[in-house]
């Protein structure tokens, strides 16, 4: 019996050459412990393998500077590449940061060495497409705001773990107060902990805004105060606490940073104008930095917060993933596409396969979708949007396509510098509405039936 040859895998050597467009391109493999640097075939030494102290970093811009390299092309794993990004790009070489998604699935490719010179050939052809990276005062802030956000959620899990505590003590006072970390929670909760049991005692710890009766709250702390139980309470208050301390310190270190920020508007000359919104308290808002909004405004040269559902928060989301700087996007479309807010049509014969959405985790992303949710009750053009999309096609949806929708606004204002015209909105949503009076008389006349405007009745 003949026995079928199996194939083998195709290596990038057996692949017909494209013509180079850079000769001077190299390409790194980045490990934890280990990392492997190509170089074109004619170089010394074509393949090294590096460690990835700092030495060894030192090393390998010396290396490639020898050899006269202008471009490098790394793959983003993880973190470890953040170091060797910073050195190389000091030392004035282009380098290109590449989705490991996009050159992952290449047949022959099995080891770290193959990787490097995967990348190596991929750039020097000119097939390579770098990664979003904001400028470096930028990225500082998003390094702090990414970290409060790591607080914050700590700080979440700790109000979890008390109100856990409560109930198991049957005490029930987070279900009568709103905010057991607010003045009145705080209180009641650190007196539980010092050893108070009296009911009456804890009551008249409240502040006279509680809006339950001073009866009702006596009766939600009876309960079985469990030694065990209340010393967990008191583990989870004091790092509650201590968390709140150290967002206040990063919140702090924030707004020192976005003062060494350069300005794009002069706010001497061009003053914020006034808010039109009304500012109602947040539990996660930056609370420690004094004139947030006039700081976003000076970086970012317009005011974000005129847009409906877009507020400090949100802006602050924005200008730490992205920055002022957004030329390194060709369209409005192009922003969106980055964070995967628009449909990604896929087509073949003609036909279009599919339109979903791509699965990526962008914090700018969930910031703009949390503010298209927002818009649900308003009466502001993108909230009757909104309101259409969801009517239309469902709440999912209709928030991906009103975020959509806010993130080309937001591209638009801060790459023209222009405020927030909403008549254009109020254009398209009286168009909108023209064309269902029509089809509602059309639908009329189809039945028998004459529309006539209340007016003339």
């Amino acid at each position: 019996m003949a026995h079928r040859k199996r194939k083998s895998s195709q290596k990038p050597s057996d692949l017909k050459m494209l013509p180079v467009i850079r000769a001077d391109a190299a390409g790194i493999d980045i490990g934890a412990t280990q990392i492997h640097v190509a170089v074109p075939a004619d170089r010394e030494q074509p393949v090294r393998q590096f460690g990835s102290f700092t030495r060894d970093l030192l090393a390998i811009a010396d290396y490639l500077q020898r050899l006269g390299i202008q471009t490098v092309a790394m793959e983003s794993t993880g973190v470890y590449w953040i170091p060797l990004y910073e050195l190389l790009e000091n030392r004035g070489l282009e380098v290109v940061l590449v989705n490991a998604r996009h050159v992952k699935h290449v047949p022959g490719r099995k080891s770290d060495v193959s990787d490097a010179q995967w990348l190596q050939y991929l750039q020097a052809v000119g097939l390579l497409q770098g990664s979003f990276r904001p400028d470096e005062e930028i990225c500082a802030i998003r390094s702090l705001v990414r970290h409060r956000a790591s607080l914050v959620e700590s700080s979440s899990q700790c109000i979890l773990q008390m109100q856990k505590a409560l109930n198991q003590m049957n005490l029930q006072l987070h279900h009568v107060i709103s905010d057991i970390t607010g003045v009145s929670g705080m209180r009641i909760l650190q007196a539980i902990v010092k050893g108070e049991r009296n009911p009456e005692c804890l009551a008249e710890l409240c502040e006279d805004g509680i809006q339950a009766t001073r009866a009702v709250i006596v009766q939600s702390l009876e309960g079985s105060y469990r030694s065990e139980l209340v010393f967990i309470l008191g583990q989870h208050l004091t790092r509650y606490r201590d968390l709140q301390k150290m967002i206040g310190e990063c919140e702090q270190e924030i707004g020192q940073m976005m003062e060494a920020v350069p300005a794009k508007v002069d706010v001497a000359k061009k003053p914020l104008p006034p808010s039109q919104k009304r500012s109602r308290y947040k539990a996660n808002a930056l609370r420690s930095i004094p004139d947030l909004r006039e700081k976003q405004y000076r970086i970012l040269g317009v005011d974000l917060t005129q847009i409906p559902g877009i507020n400090t928060l949100t802006v602050q989301d924005v200008l730490s993933e992205v920055g002022p700087d957004l030329s390194g996007f060709r369209s409005g479309s192009a922003f969106s596409s980055w964070m995967a807010i628009c449909p990604h049509n896929e087509v073949s014969g003609g036909k279009r396969l599919r339109s979903r959405t791509r699965k990526v985790k962008s914090r700018v992303a969930r910031a703009l979708r949390m503010a298209a949710q927002s818009l649900e009750h308003s009466q502001e053009a993108l909230g009757d949007f909104y309101r259409r999309m969801r009517a239309k096609f469902g709440p999912a949806k209709a928030i991906t396509a009103t975020a959509h929708k806010l993130a080309r606004i937001i591209f638009h204002m801060i790459t023209t510098g222009k405020d927030y015209d909403p008549s254009v909105f109020a254009k398209a949503q009286e168009k909108h509405r023209l064309y269902r009076v029509k089809r509602l008389q059309a639908d009329a006349r189809r039945l028998g039936f004459q529309l006539v405007p209340a007016q003339a009745q």
